[in-house]
């Protein structure tokens, strides 16, 4: 059964998506406030990306099917999980053929 949890998200004073937290049983994400910025201006990361978050929990189904309780499921899930880091991938990409990567820039 799932246990759920809370989620907190913060915008900033232009209403652009900043930090937040989503707490669980057993876990704590503190999210990436703000943009990294470009160049000189290229500040080290504060929070969790959603890249990251997603990496983990596929780097834990791949430990399960390691084991004995490796299932169909969870292939399909580790798939899944790989599509979704793919497209995020694509997507950082294409920002940063636009110069826009680590700013609020559209």
């Amino acid at each position: 059964m799932r246990q759920g949890f809370d989620s907190y998200h913060w915008n900033d004073e232009q209403e652009n998506p900043a930090g937040g937290c989503t707490n669980g049983v057993g876990f704590t994400i503190s999210w990436q406030n703000g943009p990294l910025g470009r160049g000189a201006d290229r500040r080290e990361p504060n929070g969790a990306f959603v890249e990251d978050i997603i990496a983990a929990a596929r780097d834990r189904l791949d430990y399960y099917q390691r084991s004995k309780f490796n299932c169909d499921e969870n292939a399909d899930a580790i798939r899944l999980l790989s599509e979704a880091l793919v497209a995020l991938d694509s997507r950082t990409k294409s920002r940063e053929r636009r110069a826009v990567e680590g700013t609020h820039a559209l």
